[in-house]
């Protein structure tokens, strides 16, 4: 399995977020929110973007979908590490 994060982030501050945590995922910049409009991802309260993980298999089947603005540390226990 492979793990990406998506967000509205730009590819600079991705950099940055990275090399501060030592991420071993890729990050990958959707500064014009095409994938988040891809995905359906609502933004709260109208203004900020949608915060929503999803597994997604080696068939491109979504096997499971997390969606919460404030619980950001229930996402990285709802997605699986790679394998």
């Amino acid at each position: 399995m492979l793990r990406y994060r998506v967000s509205s982030d730009s590819v600079q501050d991705h950099k940055r977020f990275a090399e501060k945590h030592h991420l071993t995922f890729t990050l990958l910049s959707d500064e014009g929110g095409m994938v988040r409009k891809l995905y359906g991802v609502p933004n709260t309260f109208g203004v900020l973007p949608g915060r929503v993980t999803y597994v997604i298999d080696k068939e491109g089947i979504i096997r499971h979908i997390f969606s919460s603005q404030d619980k950001t540390s229930k996402h990285v226990e709802e997605a699986p590490s790679p394998s």
